[in-house]
């Protein structure tokens, strides 16, 4: 079968349209990067003034800085809670919208307008409902004997910034899936109970891994999403506190870096979150991927 191909009378054409993004990568992601990584050998005066070469001694600091460690830990306990709670809930309401016939189209509207929430504000959204004054569900949750104040209470606060990151990034999920689930033959699901096989059997044993692409795909996505764009949704709940409980890595690099001004700290940090981002990623493609059926 012959394939067609698109072909230009001007050679430079398709350079011309790619310089605009290409343009955009160079400004935006490139140039910043390379600054950060030439930062990150510097030690930099808090007016900008002076700059001093000082190789390995920012990455040395903060490998031995303690609150550099305990930020690292606190961001493994987020991205497992946030890509494990909006990853099942997204698979749960996939899985109810799915087997709706003729609303299906209506509630998936409804579950993907949150993700058209800035995080800033799905943060703000969260804190009102979870406020110790004036929010609704501290008083709900009273009933039940439990005081909640996430002012003073670092295991409510990172309770609180995980509902509010998950929430934000269920729509996300939930759209994948629901074409994942879509996409699964629906000859294989009746094979299966004509032979008896039990609803939950049947989705264990089919369509599970027949998922698995999807699930791959968005568990890269997920453990991304938690590294960098969950700083919002920190800054607007509990900036980071009480005392640097839901202080996370992303956003102890603004916090030493704007707040601090130790441009040189901060760029090792914004380099070693790159990082580790990088070999989160290899090990999924090289270990994970072996058990995804394509």
């Amino acid at each position: 079968m012959q394939t067609k191909r698109s072909t230009y009378q001007n050679r430079w054409l398709p350079f011309f349209l790619l310089a605009p993004q290409l343009a955009i990568t160079l400004v935006f992601f490139i140039w910043p990067a390379s600054q950060a990584v030439k930062s990150s050998f510097e030690r930099t005066d808090a007016f900008g003034f002076k700059t001093t070469f000082v190789g390995l001694e920012n990455y040395a600091r903060i490998l031995a800085d303690p609150s550099y460690l305990n930020a690292l830990g606190r961001t493994a306990i987020f991205a497992i809670s946030v890509t494990v709670l909006s990853m099942g809930m997204a698979l749960l309401l996939a899985v109810c919208v799915n087997r709706v016939l003729k609303s299906a189209k209506f509630y998936t509207t409804l579950l993907v307008w949150p993700y058209a929430v800035a995080p800033v504000v799905a943060g703000v959204l969260w804190w009102f409902l979870f406020n110790p004054t004036i929010g609704l569900l501290p008083h709900l949750l009273d009933w039940f004997g439990i005081s909640w104040n996430h002012r003073v209470s670092g295991s409510q606060a990172m309770i609180l910034i995980t509902i509010a990151a998950a929430w934000k990034q269920i729509s996300y999920n939930f759209l994948f899936f629901l074409a994942g689930l879509q996409s699964v033959p629906h000859s294989l699901i009746e094979a299966a109970a004509i032979d008896g096989a039990t609803p939950f059997k049947r989705f264990w044993t089919i369509v599970l891994p027949l998922l698995s692409p999807t699930t791959f795909f968005l568990l890269i996505i997920n453990i991304n999403y938690v590294m960098f764009d969950t700083f919002g949704v920190i800054d607007a709940t509990t900036g980071g506190g009480p005392g640097q409980a839901t202080m996370t890595l992303v956003y102890k690099v603004y916090t030493d870096g704007v707040a601090g001004l130790n441009i040189g700290s901060s760029s090792a940090q914004s380099v070693m979150l790159m990082g580790i981002v990088i070999i989160l990623t290899f090990i999924q493609f090289r270990y994970v991927e072996r058990r995804v059926n394509y």
